[in-house]
């Protein structure tokens, strides 16, 4: 009966796709026959009514035509029972772990960086833009490629690398309820060894992140840009973590060899693992991430309005969200039906800023505001007068324009690890210079309003 069952999952493994397979037929096994029923067991719970709701016929039916004869499909939960995990030091308590055994708990709590309910594997619209990225976060969450142990996930922000991310920690900790999930930024990370230092509790912190820690969710790896003595400690605790064959999983908006001010040892921890990037989703994929927002979230897009939206937000999923909460928060608060002339006034209001703001006109009113000349910012000059507005300015075109790294720093003559270090200068600045918030908040009012 095994056979007959192995031959149902390889029939089923034809018609549906290759990730709603990984995901949800692959880990279950075949537990019995007995007077015309099949038995076979899920990991838990939610699997068995995952499974038993969008698949049941579905087994159903190959097993009958498999087997010949007409059987029921009959699932439980598997009995297979994990090995107890030794007790952690009390250090542990307090670190960012994530124990999501039961999805209903109130007492959910973690040190770090709390998961989002909803950003898990089945919520995630897989498209061409994302299909390869769905598929090695899968492989690494169900652990079926045992050499892979490091996933680096690539794109601008809004394309859903952090749901990714986010949905590994869900799916292990769904099927392993004792392992200890890190979910946390660069940020975080940074900032937990320096309090570590003030309070002398370094020791403590190595401890727990190089063998109290199952699987690493790290998010926004490229904020440690310029952070040396960070750096130094996080590729040490990488080198204990895969050693120890533990899951790590980055995100970033940049690849490891575009960050600037990296060191070679944390570079090489970081593209030792499957680099994969995500692209923004291309129309049929927006179209399908509007239909899945909507019926989440119980609301009615009529189909003239989806196209509309999915044709004018191309920038990236969190604009789709956007644009299909503007639509309804107006419509319910101005009381008007959702039409074309209401998405219009919606669309317009999200996208004419990215519009109007070009590098040139950026270029311009930096170079009025600091006193410099066009030529001046062109050049190859180290001058603090005029590299400081060279580095606002791109800033500004990063935050400002939809263009790449490469070409923005074409634009100001520059390479794009130029760029990156200009992007960290600003923003080390912000943080240092009570006076640079205030220039970056005059030259935005000044973009964002057009007056330049």
């Amino acid at each position: 009966m095994d056979t007959i069952w192995s031959k149902a999952k390889a029939a089923i493994k034809e018609k549906i796709p290759a990730h709603s397979y990984k995901m949800w037929i692959e880990p279950i096994d075949f537990v019995k026959e007995e007077e015309g029923s099949i038995v076979v067991s899920c990991p838990n719970f939610f699997s068995k009514k995952r499974v038993h709701d969008h698949y049941g016929i579905q087994i159903e039916s190959e097993l009958n035509q498999i087997q010949g004869t007409p059987c029921k499909l009959c699932i439980e939960i598997s009995k297979k029972k994990r090995v107890p995990r030794k007790k952690k030091s009390d250090a542990l308590e307090e670190s960012p772990q994530l124990i999501l055994p039961n999805t209903n708990s109130a007492s959910m709590r973690t040190g770090g960086r709390l998961l989002r309910r909803d950003f898990t594997f089945d919520r995630f619209v897989v498209g061409n833009n994302n299909n390869f990225a769905y598929s090695a976060a899968l492989s690494v969450a169900s652990r079926q490629a045992t050499t892979q142990n490091s996933l680096f996930l690539l794109s601008e922000t809004g394309m859903g690398k952090s749901h990714l991310s986010q949905a590994i920690g869900h799916h292990i900790l769904s099927r392993h309820p004792l392992e200890k999930v890190y979910y946390i930024t660069a940020e975080d990370f940074m900032n937990e060894m320096v309090q570590a230092f003030r309070t002398n509790s370094i020791d403590q912190f190595k401890e727990k992140y190089r063998t109290q820690c199952d699987v690493l969710l790290l998010e926004d790896i490229h904020f440690l840009t310029g952070k040396e003595r960070t750096q130094i400690e996080l590729a040490l605790a990488l080198d204990y973590l895969l050693d120890a064959d533990k899951k790590i999983i980055f995100t970033s908006c940049y690849l490891p060899t575009e960050i600037p001010k990296m060191n070679n040892q944390l570079k090489s921890r970081l593209s030792c693992g499957l680099i994969s990037g995500i692209e923004p989703p291309d129309f049929k994929t927006r179209i399908r991430i509007l239909e899945k927002k909507a019926r989440e979230n119980g609301l009615r897009m009529p189909k003239e309005i989806r196209d509309y939206l999915a044709s004018e937000l191309s920038e990236n999923v969190r604009q789709l969200e956007s644009g299909l909460i503007g639509v309804t928060a107006k419509s319910t608060l101005m009381r008007e039906p959702i039409d074309l002339t209401l998405a219009e006034s919606v669309v317009r209001n999200i996208v004419q800023q990215k519009k109007r703001v070009t590098i040139d006109a950026i270029k311009k009113l930096v170079c009025h505001h600091y006193s410099i000349s066009a030529d001046e910012m062109a050049s190859r000059s180290r001058k603090k007068r005029i590299v400081w507005p060279r580095q606002m300015a791109i800033y500004l075109s990063r935050k400002y324009t939809d263009q790449p790294l490469q070409l923005i720093g074409k634009s100001f003559n520059r390479y794009h690890a130029t760029v990156l270090h200009s992007i960290a200068a600003v923003e080390k600045a912000l943080k240092a210079d009570a006076s640079v918030p205030k220039q970056l908040e005059y030259l935005c009012q000044r973009l964002d309003t057009g007056k330049f």
